[in-house]
Parts: structure tokens; sequence; C-alpha cells
């Protein structure tokens, strides 16, 4: 028993750690990749010991800035509340990675262990309330502040995932009902398939137009440009606004783990995962016959290393439709979701239903 604790403990401490590095890691990407579209130099003021390593000393740099500010709350407003908003919204973000999978599974001293911190039978259900559970850290924030605007940007925040996480959980129907499973892990295994006996049996090739309003989607629940309207800074501010030191740094951080955390749905959804071409547990399988033997260790670091290579692309693919289209106005933003992407979404269930019935 307790070395399954302590086996849980260190897959959550990894996962962890990896997060929150390649979350450090966006701040800097996002500076210099918004600089490099603008024909800019971006980040690269701070150093340490006269070293500024590509402007890499500024996430240093933010850290202690945030450490340091005064952490003030404004008078008339809920303490408790005002400090428990930042860590829900925290919190519940890095607790959506538990049943994400990073890789199949390892042996070590006969002991078989999943590549997961949470093996569930329904982790994309526990994945989907951990994101919900996410809209009190913003809307808690906005009423514990005593300001107008930050209360306005709450309700921007709660009316705007809410409405999106409807199309979320819409657009993913179609690729449960091929693959038929909610199991995180299952659905990965179930994409090492190949169709027509040379094509990755990946949602991306199954459900192209469930792809793309997942995507969409996804950007709105992140809560930044083209929808970034709960915190629109040439209008409201946002809910965030009565925050200073480090509880604006966890709602800083809370975005860009989301980003995250929809950079590896999009790999697990749609395109296998950790699962690698024609790759097995012994070895390659091509589609022409030939096979090349690998070590079973090796199977396993790379398949957990095209996972952070997938979930690192995405995560760069974000940040470029981040610093590519304008922000919408909030009844666009509202109408797009309701009126297109809706019906959209439910149109994509009702095509896969009758595919699925005439290919029977």
């Amino acid at each position: 028993m307790w070395i399954d604790v302590l086996i849980v403990l260190a897959k959550a401490l990894f996962f962890l750690m990896c997060v929150l590095t390649l979350t450090s890691l966006l701040t800097w990407m996002e500076r210099k990749q918004s600089a490099v579209m603008q024909d800019r130099l971006g980040a690269n003021r701070a150093s340490i010991l006269g070293v500024r390593a590509f402007g890499l000393c500024h996430i240093f740099s933010d850290a202690l800035k945030m450490f340091f500010k005064e952490d003030y709350v404004p008078p008339g407003g809920d303490k408790a509340l005002h400090t428990a908003a930042p860590f829900a919204a925290l919190f519940f973000a890095l607790m959506s990675f538990a049943a994400i999978p990073f890789g199949d599974s390892i042996q070590i001293a006969g002991r078989k262990i999943e590549l997961l911190v949470l093996p569930l039978n329904v982790g994309l259900l526990f994945v989907f309330a951990m994101m919900s559970l996410g809209i009190y850290g913003t809307f808690l924030a906005g009423i514990s502040s005593n300001n107008k605007f930050a209360f306005l940007g709450g309700l921007r925040a709660s009316s705007q995932m809410i409405s999106y996480e409807i199309t979320m959980g819409a657009t993913l129907v179609g690729l449960l009902m091929i693959f038929g499973t909610l199991d995180l892990g299952q659905l990965n295994r179930a994409q090492g398939e190949l169709l027509w006996g040379w094509l990755p049996k990946w949602g991306i090739f199954l459900q192209p137009l469930g792809f793309l309003l997942f995507v969409t989607a996804g950007m709105a629940e992140t809560k930044r440009i083209p929808f970034d309207l709960p915190e629109g800074e040439s209008e409201i501010i946002g809910y965030f606004v009565e925050y200073s030191s480090m509880k604006f740094g966890a709602f800083f951080m809370a975005d860009f783990i989301e980003t995250i955390l929809i950079a590896a749905l999009i790999a697990t959804l749609f395109f296998g995962g950790w699962q690698i071409p024609y790759l097995q547990p012994d070895g390659f399988h091509l589609p022409w016959g030939s096979f090349h033997a690998m070590p079973h260790l090796l199977v396993t670091l790379l398949q957990v290393a095209a996972f952070a290579f997938k979930v690192f692309f995405f995560c760069w693919f974000l940040l470029l439709i981040r610093w590519t289209l304008p922000r919408f106005r909030y009844d666009q933003l509202m109408q797009f979701g309701w009126k297109l992407l809706l019906p959209v979404s439910v149109l994509n269930i009702f095509v896969t239903a009758l595919v699925l019935i005439l290919i029977k």
C-alpha cells in the first residue's frame, strides 16, 4: 500500500514539475514569439551576473517581483474570498492534469505502473469537472474585490466559460461515440490502431470538424485573445484588477496552465496522445511489413517524449493565434458560441451517428 502511495506521489510530483516548468517557459515564449511576429527584440533586459540568456532571466525577475510586491486587499473587500479565489483557480487548473496520461505503462521490479497520476474509467469527465470548478476562482475574485469593474469581469468570465464548456463537451461526443470510452488511457491506446492498414486512427482524421470546434472552444476557456473579454484591458481591466503580489501571479500562472491543459487535451484526444505512428510496445511495425525491435524502456521514453512534443507544439500554436487575431466584442463572443459553435457541434453529433449506423 505504501509503495502504491509513493508511486502516485512520484508521478504527481513529476507531472507537476513539468507543468510548472513549462508554465514559466511560456511567459518567456509569449514575449519572444510576439516580438518575432512584430519585428522586435522582446524581453532581453534582465540579467544574472551579466548573462541575459536570450531573455530567460525575465522568468526569475517576474517571480522575484511578484513575491516582493505588496499584498493588497481593497477596503470593503472580503479578505477570505479575495485570498481564496486565485488559489482556487490555480488548484483546479492543476488538478485537471491528474487524469491525462503522459505515457502508456512501464514495468519496474515486476510492477506495472500506468503513466498517469489518477487512473479513472471516466477520466474525461474528471477533467471537465475540474475545469468547471475553476469558474469559482474567477467569479469569487470579481465579487470579493468590492470593485464594479472586477465584478463585471467576474460575470463575463463566468458566462463565457459556462457557455463555451457546453460546446467543448458537445464537440467530443462524436469522438466518444467512435471510441466508446471516457477513459483517456484507453482512448489513447485505441488511437494506436490503423485505418486501411496505414493511417493512424487519430481523432483528427475521424473528427476534423470536432477538432476545429474543440480548439476554438478551448481558446475561449483559457480567457485569452481573441476571447479575453473577462480581462479586456481597454475596457474593464478584469476580474483581477484589485490583485497584486503572488495573488496576481497565481491568476497569471492559471492562464498559462489552462493553455497547457488545452494543448494536452488536443494532443490526447485528436493526435494520439503519447502514440507514435506504427510504434508498438515491442518496436516499429511499418505498413509495408518490416519490423524494427526496440527495448520496452526505450519505447516508453519515446512515447513520453512524443506527448511532450505535441503539447509543446500546441502551446506554440495557441500563442500564435493569441498574437494574430483581434479581440471580439462581447455580444459577438456570445453569439459566436451559442449561434454558431453549439449548433455546428450538435450537427456534428448527428452526422457522426449517421455515419456509424451506415458503416455497421
